[in-house]
């Protein structure tokens, strides 16, 4: 893909895709002090199945964001066909699982129906378009199914960009919930636009119908 001919490119984007992929981890170091953990209501820290879902959305979609990247490396895919097939399932369940879980989480969300509705349709995004890339491999198209998994790993990827933006809209307007409305979408849609971008120039390329 173009946008990940220039090396430096290349690396900042694996970069940035396995550190914010290993971030799950510091809330199992600092617990419940930490993170968005901090502006939630007892009741949901106290609740078994919010926390099941809340753990099961950062761990899975740290352990998706953390390999999904890999899959980009044509030189690695073209060469060992098995392991690309087997860290693509892996990507997929670890996906299925955040995006489920997230969109159960994302009704919880602080920020109101704003926060909400960004989050929930980042979940389905999500999820769709990892069951489109899943059911797209299983019939060998393989050009739609790398399609679909640039809108999902696009959609994946939310969890860097937040993790950008959100601090930059923070220091704007000195305060986390306008800032947190806000990135809720803006972590996402413009991802997707560039996965949008990615792939239309992909196709247009001789032999890709």
């Amino acid at each position: 893909m173009k946008l990940f001919q220039h090396k430096f490119t290349w690396w900042l984007f694996a970069f940035l895709s396995m550190v914010i992929g290993i971030y799950p981890i510091l809330y199992f170091i600092f617990g419940r002090q930490f993170g968005i953990l901090n502006s939630k209501a007892p009741e949901q820290l106290n609740s078994l199945f919010w926390n099941g879902n809340f753990y099961s959305h950062i761990v899975f979609g740290g352990i998706a964001l953390a390999i999904g990247w890999i899959q980009f490396n044509q030189k690695l895919r073209d060469k060992n066909r098995k392991l690309h097939k087997r860290i693509g399932m892996a990507y997929v369940t670890a996906a299925f699982i955040s995006s489920l879980s997230g969109i159960y989480v994302a009704t919880y969300t602080a920020g109101g129906m704003v926060a909400s509705g960004g989050f929930l349709a980042l979940g389905f995004t999500w999820l769709i378009t990892s069951l489109m890339g899943w059911k797209t491999a299983k019939t060998k198209n393989f050009d739609a199914h790398e399609d679909w998994m640039i809108f999902s790993y696009a959609a994946c990827f939310a969890a860097v960009t937040l993790r950008i933006y959100l601090p930059i809209l923070e220091s704007i307007f000195g305060e986390f919930i306008p800032a947190y409305r806000i990135v809720a979408w803006l972590c996402w849609v413009p991802n997707m636009l560039v996965a949008y971008w990615i792939v239309r120039s992909r196709n247009k390329r001789p032999g890709i119908a």
